[in-house]
């Protein structure tokens, strides 16, 4: 049912109010040249527990005599991974390019995380893929993947292989029921590029029984598409999923289940390739305009009404999915990447707009949609950083989190410096960490974005990886909760 007018403002207001008072992040703005928002606390002043005035964050960053992180005082990190100098339980490398993570409580204080690696095309190209393990592997051309991390009590490591021969395993999400939805960013066929089959697909990887992972099915009611990310309410059973794609730009897209579906683990493998249906956004404004890219918007608190259209052909054999609507059908975005579900709804990152959009230009943004009110409501939005080589600048937000501590963490997917970086409730930014591992030259220094930031279920250490090479980190310190 579309959203009349006269809904659509009313729950606009309600939408401006409640996310802004009642949300995990509210009304959030960052980096240099940033537009401003409104100070959901009443005041300009962040308070700490005890209600005294303080700064955002932790303090400045301390550089790492090692050149692998800079954290603020009193933080350390551990590696836990390492591509090429870590091992699997199987004898092979860890495999390279570390993307998106979950972390998942396990019996006995044990932490598993599932670890995407993102690795396009075939296996040839790579000096570190993920192992063809017996039983877990899509298509044996392919060289991406996940692994999943076992962290014990006592410290100890150990890794092994969810599943093999997927493509470019990008973000992704957890589930309620305690498995990891991995998603491959690339929609390569059949003979296309060197693969066996077709690809562009999610799959379902439990960490917490092997057996779960044997025979790898994708998950093709989802869309076949280059997958970012994906979300499930759990209230209604709806998947929210982005694109990371340009020419035209992706969409974000929704998926119903079928009637009498109830998810749960193994419950996806079940679903025949047509079940349910897909949808694509489709945005308007208060006086009931419709919107055609996100970049449209220019100030913190927009709020935009949301429709769900039908995706003719999900499969996408012959037309992708986002190039089977004409003008004025659906809502586009570009750079749709990194989702988180909390408060009730989907935060949904886009990572920047340039020419490729036709609204303004800008260096991130995040969304909030809210399901109930069927209302996308822009929380985040960084100005253009003018100079990425300098600190005190963040562009391009990727992965990201809702922080047990309030507010986002966010991963730096930008030029120059990349951080983790948080944001208050009340729109104020700092860093958490800097990645040090330069791997260009020391003339022109480069340094590799981060992904799979998260937190372990007890709050207490953050995880986050640098994806080139491949480093999987923990993250812990005195961790404190920021009011205002």
């Amino acid at each position: 049912m579309a959203l009349s007018r006269r809904d659509f403002t009313a729950r606009s207001v309600l939408a401006g109010a409640g996310v802004a008072l009642t949300g995990t992040v509210g009304a959030l703005a960052t980096a240099p040249g940033a537009l401003a928002a409104d100070d959901v606390s009443g005041s300009g002043t962040l308070r700490d527990e005890h209600g005294r005035p303080c700064e955002p964050g932790y303090g400045p960053l301390v550089p790492d005599p090692k050149g692998i992180l800079a954290l603020p005082a009193g933080f350390s990190y551990r590696i836990l991974t390492h591509c090429g100098v870590t091992r699997l339980e199987s004898g092979e490398s860890t495999p390279s390019n570390h993307d998106g993570t979950a972390a998942f409580a396990g019996h006995r204080g044990v932490t598993l995380l599932v670890n995407n690696h993102e690795l396009k095309g075939s296996r040839a190209k790579w000096p570190h893929p993920v192992p063809l393990a017996e039983g877990l592997v899509y298509d044996p051309a392919a060289a991406g993947g996940c692994t999943v991390v076992e962290l014990r009590r006592g410290g100890e490591v150990a890794e092994w292989v969810g599943i093999a021969g997927t493509s470019t395993n990008c973000a992704g999400g957890a589930t309620a029921w305690g498995t990891w939805l991995t998603c491959e960013e690339n929609s390569d066929l059949a003979g296309k590029n060197g693969m066996t089959k077709d690809h562009g697909y999610v799959f379902e990887v439990d960490p917490h029984d092997r057996r779960a992972n044997r025979d790898p099915k994708p998950v093709k009611a989802f869309g076949r598409y280059d997958h970012e990310a994906v979300v499930i309410d759990p209230r209604t059973g709806h998947a929210y999923l982005t694109e990371d794609a340009s020419g035209p730009n992706g969409l974000l897209y929704r998926w119903a289940p079928p009637q009498g579906f109830r998810h749960g683990r193994g419950r996806l493998r079940t679903l025949a390739d047509d079940a349910g249906v897909l949808q694509a956004a489709k945005c308007f404004d208060s006086a009931g305009r419709f919107v055609d890219d996100l970049s449209r918007a220019t100030r913190i608190g927009t709020v935009y009404g949301v429709d769900w259209v039908d995706v003719p052909d999900r499969d996408a054999r012959t037309v992708p999915t986002r190039k089977q609507f004409t003008e004025g059908q659906v809502t586009r975005g570009r750079k749709l990447e990194g989702m988180w579900w909390a408060d009730g709804g989907a935060y949904v990152v886009s990572s920047y707009a340039r020419d490729e959009s036709p609204g303004t230009p800008h260096d991130g943004a995040v969304w909030f949609y809210d399901p109930k009110r069927r209302t996308m409501r822009l929380t985040v939005l960084f100005g253009v950083n003018a100079d990425p080589s300098a600190e005190g600048g963040y562009d391009g937000p990727d992965n990201i989190t809702v922080s047990p501590y309030g507010g986002l963490v966010i991963a730096e997917d930008g030029e120059g410096l990349q951080h983790l970086l948080g944001a208050t409730e009340s729109g104020r930014t700092y860093p958490l960490a800097r990645n040090e591992l330069n791997i260009g030259t020391a003339e022109e220094p480069e340094y590799s974005e981060f992904t799979g930031v998260c937190f372990s279920p007890d709050g207490r250490t953050l995880f986050a990886n640098i994806q080139d090479p491949g480093i999987m980190l923990a993250v812990t310190g005195p961790w404190r909760r920021k009011h205002g």
